[in-house]
């Protein structure tokens, strides 16, 4: 079959590969419908994350199960199913305490699991699939084609989006401000809208995005970055800064930005994948008593709960793919993603 790897830094190609099989009697062969490009997998792709030998990438798709092991039990032949951005048995300890990216039998797509099989990257056309009953969401069919988008967003960016608004306590009436206008950030503001948050400030610089940003809840939007960003967020919310600071980015700056945009006592949300070197002003918290929870996303115990409202459009995240390519053209995905040309790309197998 073919996959997609990644060879150095953008140098991005679709290769032939083994067929997946199976292995442990808990998996299942997927074919993909979609896949996408994720914001993080940028960081390879610019050298940032360096690549020391060729190796699959993707972590977000949807498909078709199209074999089952003996032991799979809730997932069968035929079911239209959506993946986490990992692998998790659902099960254990972490996953029952609201932490399933923790998961102690867990793993993660493109690498072995823990049972010596090979859980295949997320853009290809199959994935061998570990914890099958675990990881996998079935969506009650029948699927439209025009349903695939807001389902796929449901992998990773819609519930990463929402895991920073439900980490930074929104709720009812709640002011929000949200850094980051890629994929998980405009996911954030629909989460801070379907949470009912009353004022959504926008941190964007892009008429696009803005644009986007508002159609998905956003009531303000602030295109000034550092100190005159920070005085812009706190001249729309009396002066005192938001309750709420939802962090989509991961940088230095991106986290001062956060961190200084909320008002004494109010609460950051990250899930930010950390990159150049975000560190946390503990005086600073300190003597403000601004408090910052998050990390990476435990997506798959959202899943459910998001489901119905983007199956019935109630929201829209699927918007956020503005580009959608075949998976031949997996190199010009990444650098449309890469140039900015592109918020997030959809790839067809």
């Amino acid at each position: 079959m073919l996959a997609t790897v990644i060879h150095a830094a953008r140098d991005i190609r679709l290769d032939e590969v083994a067929d997946p099989v199976l292995s442990s009697g808990r998996d299942a062969i997927v074919k993909v419908v979609a896949a996408c490009v994720c914001g993080s997998d940028l960081w390879p792709y610019r050298g940032i994350q360096p690549t020391d030998e060729p190796h699959r990438i993707g972590h977000e798709f949807v498909g078709v199960v199209e074999a089952v092991g003996d032991e799979v039990d809730l997932i069968a032949v035929g079911d239209f199913v959506i993946a986490p951005f990992y692998v998790c048995d659902n099960t254990c300890v972490n996953c029952r305490n609201g932490v399933s990216t923790s998961c102690l039998h867990g793993s993660w797509w493109g690498g072995d699991d823990r049972f010596g099989g090979f859980a295949d990257g997320g853009q290809g056309e199959r994935v061998r699939v570990p914890l099958a009953d675990g990881t996998l969401v079935p969506v009650p069919g029948p699927v439209e084609d025009h349903e695939v988008p807001g389902l796929l967003t449901l992998a990773d960016v819609m519930g990463t989006g929402h895991h920073s608004a439900v980490s930074a306590g929104v709720a009812e009436g709640s002011t929000v401000a949200v850094v980051g206008d890629g994929a998980v950030g405009l996911c954030a503001i629909i989460a801070a809208r379907r949470l009912g948050a009353s004022v959504i400030i926008a941190m964007s610089r892009h008429a696009d995005r803005q644009a986007l940003a508002r159609e998905f809840g956003a009531t303000h939007v602030v295109a000034e970055r550092g100190d005159a960003g920070v005085a812009a967020v706190r001249e729309l919310t009396g002066g005192i800064g938001a309750d709420h600071v939802l962090e989509c980015v991961g940088t230095k700056e991106s986290m001062d930005q956060a961190i200084r945009s909320a008002r004494p006592g109010g609460m950051v949300g990250y899930v930010g994948v950390p990159n150049g070197g975000p560190e946390l002003p503990v005086r600073r918290l300190f003597n403000s008593n601004v408090g910052v929870n998050g990390g990476v996303a435990p997506v798959r115990g959202y899943i459910e709960e998001l489901l119905p409202d983007v199956r019935s459009g109630a929201i829209n995240p699927g918007r956020v793919f503005d580009l959608e390519l075949p998976l031949s053209e997996v190199a010009e995905a990444y650098a449309a993603m890469d140039e900015r040309r592109a918020i997030k790309v959809l790839l067809r197998p």
